[in-house]
């Protein structure tokens, strides 16, 4: 086992390389391996060492849900907190549990930054976060019946325990979780501009080279932490050393949540459960510009990994590599595909108003829908990735299974592009924002605009007649949305006058045609 672990070890730098990087897999609460290397300021020639900050960015969110049920076991308490930090909604308003569940219906704040026309690396602070969250009207799905990942539901619990403590959210966590998990050095770097200790986090790759990535980003109970991996090893050997405690903090973040109508919710408390290798885990990964992270632990066979970079290369797979070496196993490898599925192609999802692109791969198809592309296995002709999507042809269409979004549907195909005319300038009142299309020499670009400035144009793509994608490349978090769909409507003289705007983390926009 050793052996096996010590290779994998050995090559992960080059495997996912970078300026720097820290692991650490732990079973039974003894560490098994760790491993520092590389730089943690590469122009100032920091190396990096085990009490090296790193963003930690999303994993953030399940100490935020530990302060929640620390100080009340029961969230629902919290309900009326979060319907007065919604003054504008005009329906009724999330539970708190629900915001811990990422089942609040709320559209991700970092996404309607973009349709507000925020440029990537312009200043998003607690003034821009409150327009943002305080000018919420509606909701893109009811409270409870799917699942979509929403930032703002770990700020705005963070807030109101915060507030009702009469304490910052900063002294809470060290008071009620990092000192009672010995974790020292654990602590809010909510301003993303910079650590105290320097640590600097890069884009770009070993091919074309690596440069600071710039963020300006301030975040709290949604991914504000910084940590060390001696204090994640303190966490891993805190969360172990009290398994079998059933009142203890991490017992009861890990159960597994339900949606309103009984079907089990795979995601709760800022935590996602699921299988790997056939094990089951609970984890989370952690991501901004420049910053790659992410944690499990199988309770079973009391296994934990750590993995964190200060670079964008993927580290949930590098921790899959270091769960199977501690296994002797290796992760699943795709068999080719000798023939492609026969439902290629373009659809849209009725109930999300989302395109759905299925694409071939060697080994499968590419899914563009969620968040990011997915990559899936195809078995003859249906395509599977166990517990997370599924699609194959139905006697009445394309059937896609969503069960972790409490999602299925039935996919509607795309009617071939016609060159319809979609320019001009279209208006959301909800958001007070604008979408400006325009027509040059048969091609069509796009822009959104609003109080926090005006978004590049950018070229549309043809999904189908009247279904544009409009990328967005890059954005304020570390995975930008991806691609906006545009779905336009036509009245009786065929004119453009109505768009419906959305992608995976915000959907349902409805923009009015302006009139010159």
């Amino acid at each position: 086992m050793g052996t096996r672990l010590d290779q994998v070890l050995q090559a992960l730098p080059n495997a996912y390389p970078g300026p720097g990087g820290a692991i650490a897999v732990l079973r039974e609460g003894t560490v098994l391996a760790r491993g520092v290397w590389g730089w943690a300021n590469a122009e100032k020639r920091i190396a990096f060492t085990s009490k090296s900050l790193f963003r930690i960015c999303s994993i953030t969110k399940q100490f935020t849900c530990g302060l929640v049920l620390s100080a009340y076991p029961d969230p629902s308490v919290l309900d009326g907190d979060v319907r007065e930090r919604l003054p504008g909604l005009r329906t009724p308003a999330p539970s708190a549990l629900q915001l811990c569940h990422n089942q609040s219906g709320l559209r991700d704040y970092f996404a309607l930054a973009m349709l507000h026309g925020a440029t990537p690396e312009q200043a998003f602070g607690e003034p821009e976060a409150a327009a943002v969250i305080g000018g919420v009207e509606s909701l893109q799905f009811a409270p409870g019946t799917r699942y979509s990942y929403a930032n703002q539901n770990f700020r705005i619990l963070a807030d109101i325990v915060a507030h009702r403590a009469g304490r910052t959210y900063a002294e809470l966590l060290r008071t009620q979780i990092f000192d009672r998990a010995g974790m020292e050095t654990a602590q809010l770097a909510a301003d993303t501009r910079s650590l105290p200790d320097e640590t600097e986090g890069y884009e770009g790759s070993q091919a074309h080279g690596f440069w600071p990535a710039v963020n300006r980003i301030v975040w709290t109970g949604d991914a504000g932490l910084a940590a060390s991996l001696d204090d994640m090893i303190a966490w891993e050997r805190h969360i172990d050393a009290a398994r079998d405690d059933p009142n203890a903090l991490y017992s009861r973040l890990s159960p597994p949540a339900t949606f309103v109508d009984g079907h089990e919710a795979p995601y709760a408390f800022g935590l996602r459960r699921g299988t790997e290798l056939g094990r089951l885990i609970t984890g989370h990964g952690g991501a901004l510009r420049g910053w790659r992270s992410y944690r499990l632990y199988a309770p079973k066979e009391r296994v934990s990994v750590v993995v964190m970079f200060n670079h964008m290369s993927d580290a949930h797979r590098a921790a899959i590599d270091l769960f199977a070496a501690v296994f002797d196993e290796t992760p699943r490898s795709r068999e080719p595909v000798s023939t492609p599925p026969t439902w290629l192609g373009a659809y849209i999802e009725p109930e999300t108003g989302l395109s759905a692109r299925v694409e071939p791969l060697p080994d499968g198809v590419r899914l563009r829908f969620g968040h990011p592309p997915e990559e899936i296995p195809v078995q003859g002709n249906i395509a599977e990735e166990t517990g997370e999507v599924r699609l194959w042809m139905a006697p009445d269409g394309l059937a896609m299974d969503r069960p972790a979004e409490n999602l299925s549907a039935r996919l509607r195909p795309c009617e071939p592009a016609g060159g319809e005319d979609i320019s001009g300038h279209y208006e959301c009142r909800e958001l007070d924002a604008r979408l400006t299309v325009a027509g040059r020499e048969g091609l069509f670009y796009g822009a959104f605009s609003g109080f926090l400035g005006d978004g590049r144009m950018e070229l549309l793509s043809p999904i189908g007649r009247d279904v544009w994608a409009l990328p967005c490349p890059r954005a304020l978090d570390h995975t930008p949305p991806g691609d906006w769909t545009l779905g336009f409507h036509r009245d009786a003289r065929g004119v453009a006058t109505e768009a419906t705007v959305g992608c995976w983390l915000a959907r349902g926009m409805s923009y009015a045609r302006k009139e010159d």
